[in-house]
C-alpha cells in the first residue's frame, strides 16, 4: 500500500489543523530529534557489552521482610486447643 500526494497532503492539513501552524515546527523539530537518536541507538557498533544469562535457583523471599526463607529439615508444629 503506498500513499499518494494527495494522501500526503490530506495528512498534513489533518496535523495542521489539529496542533495549529505555530506548534506545526516544534513538533517536526521534536520528530526528528527522536528519529535520529532511534537511528543512533539501533545501528550501534556494538559499543554496549552484553552480559550472558545463567538459571539462577530460585528461593522464596519473606513476603514482610524481603529476606530469603530458611527451611529447615525437622521443622515442629505446635497447636493450640482453647
Amino acid at each position: 500500500m503506498s500513499l499518494g500526494p494527495l494522501e500526503i497532503l490530506l495528512i498534513v492539513v489533518l496535523i495542521a489543523l489539529l496542533f495549529g501552524a505555530k506548534k506545526l515546527p516544534e513538533l517536526m523539530k521534536g520528530a526528528g530529534q527522536g528519529i535520529r537518536e532511534f537511528k543512533k541507538e539501533v545501528h550501534a557498533d556494538g559499543s554496549t557489552t552484553t552480559t550472558e544469562v545463567t538459571d539462577v535457583a530460585s528461593r522464596q523471599l519473606d513476603p514482610v521482610t524481603g529476606q530469603p526463607v530458611t527451611t529447615h529439615t525437622h521443622t515442629t508444629q505446635t497447636t493450640e486447643r482453647r
